[in-house]
């Protein structure tokens, strides 16, 4: 099994749309999507505007239809920011000097502990809809949540190598779900992971042990689509300069 975790297009957040340039993007993100339409055994869509806009051509080229999840909706729960001079933030956007020294951070056992997070409850509360959701899915298609692992139901998970689950969501989410199959703090995924708008995650199940698989990265933040059509990379949600080629 393959999952394919793309991020909404270049995001006009006023609308709840896309820029323009968002628009050429999630038109050229559609040929990419084309290329392993046959691939793909269902795909699924944040129910805010700026996914469903990236979604929309892909799915009128595929003819597939997406589901709309509202768990897959943007993971936007702004806590507490402990760094004098700052307002509330999302704990993707905490300073350095701040959750770098906080050990329990990077604890994917007890992350959620931070008293930081806790200023909002909300922020802990929606974690089991993303981690159960996304388990839901996969326990559909064969595999079953067993501590950090899958167990395999070989009946459905023989074969489905190249079988692809495609989801259209956003930066932050898309980072929670990382976190769940890759057993970290989603806290650390979401300060160490930077995805561009319509960039391509692919996860493959290994089963190196017959009914036993894991997740494993094999792209990250993949934006060819764009760079193969001269169409430059949006720094949409990035502090730094983003690598255009």
């Amino acid at each position: 099994m393959r999952l394919v975790l793309i991020r909404h297009a270049e995001p006009n957040y006023v609308v709840d749309s896309v820029t323009e340039k968002g628009a050429r993007e999630a038109e050229l993100l559609a040929e990419r999507v084309m290329l392993f339409r046959d691939q793909i055994r269902a795909v699924y869509v944040s129910p805010l505007g700026r996914a469903a806009r990236t979604a929309a051509p892909s799915l009128e080229k595929t003819g597939l239809a997406g589901v709309t999840l509202p768990w897959l909706k943007e993971y936007y729960y702004p806590v507490q920011d402990p760094t004098p001079g700052r307002t509330n933030d999302v704990p993707w956007d905490f300073m350095p000097e701040y959750w770098t020294r906080q050990e329990i951070l990077y604890d994917r056992r007890r992350w959620f502990e931070d008293p930081i997070l806790k200023t909002n409850p909300e922020y802990e509360a929606h974690i089991p809809d993303v981690f159960g959701g996304i388990d839901g899915i996969l326990s559909e298609y064969g595999y079953t949540r067993e501590e950090a692992f899958y167990r395999c139901n070989p009946a459905l998970t023989d074969g489905d190598d190249d079988d692809a689950l495609v989801f259209f969501a956003h930066l932050g989410v898309i980072c929670v779900i990382l976190a769940h199959l890759l057993g970290m703090s989603p806290v650390l995924a979401a300060q160490s992971f930077y995805l561009p708008p319509s960039s391509v995650t692919v996860l493959n199940a290994e089963k190196r042990i017959h009914d036993i698989a894991m997740f494993r990265i094999q792209m990250l933040g993949s934006t060819s689509h764009l760079y193969t059509a001269g169409e430059p990379v949006s720094a949409s949600g990035a502090f730094s300069r983003v690598f255009d080629y």
